[in-house]
């Protein structure tokens, strides 16, 4: 049949397309998904850092004034930082109760902007270093947080580890005069209390959790991806087999109808035919003997007329035996019975040619078949093995019983098949021959298909012609 598509061309032309498709719509939404939930779990993060530090510096505030502010007050009737003994006694009670927390600087600003207590004591008197915030905050009298990075969001995706700071959290507190806890506004502020706190330990367990919820979606992208595509491919081939199948059967269905019609037109013609070609081959054979005994001079020319009549009588036979293909008479019949007959018979023309013939033959031979018809099939196969050969060479002829069926292979050292014409060689009236009329093996082909069983045509990898035959009963 001939193979109207390139090798590997593939009727879903649109699934490639669809597959990367898929792939593209998946990673993205699984991309998009993954970011959604980072950015999530870091602002969780954050406002979870938040609500610590309010805390934090809620704590610092009040045991500022309890253990500090109250005790300065009664103990020296004002609060004066630039004496050492109260400076140390608030430096105390604040380093006492940020231990721990990670805390890497800590400022207290006056209504100036200036600093009147810094855990970096060279800081401590330094004026107009309030940033805004710290102006803010005396403003709107609220807590503020921000988050300082120095690793860029997408560079620390791909770093194993953090340097300490990295990530940090700076706040702003109106440290208050705790009069009332009920009334803000009776709580005058003392001070702006700014501090921040190293938070890259917990930013990199966050940074943790997105790596793992990035790798999970592109992994299961990937094992969606080539689920999807797995389907998709196996839906490719089986609408190529689908669409082979069909060709195969409309391609036969063609060849069918075409063979009809030459074979009706064949059949009549031969028929036509047959009866005077007949009378003219034994009216020739009469002549012929007639003047072998009279040694007349027209002998040769006789002997001639004679053998082009039964060449012509053979080429008719075959043309009514392709039309009109006679149905086998299905009986138990030996195939290494058939196939000594057939190598019994071509014994002078193989010794003729000095073609050697090897048998080999294993198991059980019998089959179901019409032993006429298939020593007719395989006299033609060693016919066409010698002819191809055409002078010394070995057919091997090889028969055994498998899991198949019954296998028989015939192997001869001739030119072999040509390769474009292997599609061909069993097309009715086909022939690479100066003589013959291509029915051969198309004969063959239909006894054995009659036979139900299979005939492939290949060559051998040491050279040669090599036919299989497997009958399946």
């Amino acid at each position: 049949m001939p193979n109207n598509r390139e090798e590997g061309s593939s009727p879903l032309q649109f699934v490639r397309v669809i597959s990367w498709t898929l792939l593209v719509i998946i990673l993205s939404f699984s991309l998009l998904l993954s970011l959604f939930i980072s950015k999530y779990a870091e602002q969780t993060l954050l406002e979870k850092q938040e609500a610590f530090a309010l805390l934090l510096a809620e704590n610092v505030s009040h045991q500022l004034f309890t253990r500090f502010v109250i005790p300065t007050v009664l103990n020296f009737g004002a609060i004066r930082l630039r004496n050492e003994d109260q400076a140390g006694a608030m430096d105390k009670v604040v380093r006492s109760t940020i231990h721990s927390f990670h805390v890497s600087s800590l400022r207290i600003y006056d209504r100036e902007g200036n600093i009147t207590y810094s855990l970096n004591k060279d800081e401590v008197g330094d004026d107009g270093n309030a940033d805004y915030m710290v102006n803010k905050t005396w403003e709107t009298e609220d807590f503020s947080a921000e988050i300082l990075s120095k690793v860029s969001k997408v560079a620390s995706l791909f770093r194993v580890d953090l340097d300490p700071g990295s990530m940090v959290l700076r706040a702003y507190y109106p440290l208050r005069v705790e009069r009332s806890l009920t009334d803000m506004e009776a709580n005058p502020i003392m001070g702006i209390l700014e501090f921040q706190q190293d938070i890259t330990a917990d930013y990199l367990a966050t940074l943790n959790f997105e790596r793992l919820i990035i790798a999970f979606s592109l992994v299961t992208s990937l094992v969606l991806f080539f689920l999807v595509l797995t389907v998709l491919r196996r839906a490719e081939r089986l609408s190529n087999r689908q669409l082979r199948e069909k060709e195969r059967l409309i391609f036969e269905l063609q060849q069918q109808e075409k063979l009809a019609g030459m074979g009706r037109m064949v059949a009549g013609v031969a028929h036509e035919i047959r009866n005077p070609l007949g009378i003219i081959c034994s009216s020739s054979e009469l002549i012929l003997k007639k003047a072998r005994k009279e040694n007349n001079s027209n002998v040769r020319i006789l002997e001639a007329l004679h053998e082009e009549a039964k060449r012509l009588s053979r080429t008719v036979t075959e043309f009514l035996d392709y039309a009109r293909p006679k149905k086998p008479a299905m009986h138990d019949v030996d195939v290494k019975s058939i196939l000594d007959q057939v190598a019994v018979f071509m014994e002078p023309e193989c010794e003729k040619l000095g073609v050697t013939v090897d048998r080999e033959f294993e198991g059980d031979m019998s089959t179901k078949g019409d032993k006429d018809l298939l020593y007719r099939a395989f006299y033609n196969l060693v016919a066409n093995s010698l002819q191809a050969m055409n002078g010394p060479g070995e057919l091997s002829i090889r028969a055994a019983r498998g899991e198949e069926g019954l296998h028989v292979t015939l192997v001869d050292t001739g030119p072999g098949f040509a390769p474009e014409h292997l599609d061909q060689v069993r097309d009715p009236f086909f022939t690479t021959k100066d003589t013959g009329t291509g029915l051969g093996l198309a004969l063959v082909s239909t006894i054995f298909e009659s036979h139900g069983a299979e005939m492939d045509l290949s060559n051998a990898e040491e050279g040669g012609a090599r036919v299989d035959v497997i009958f399946h009963a």
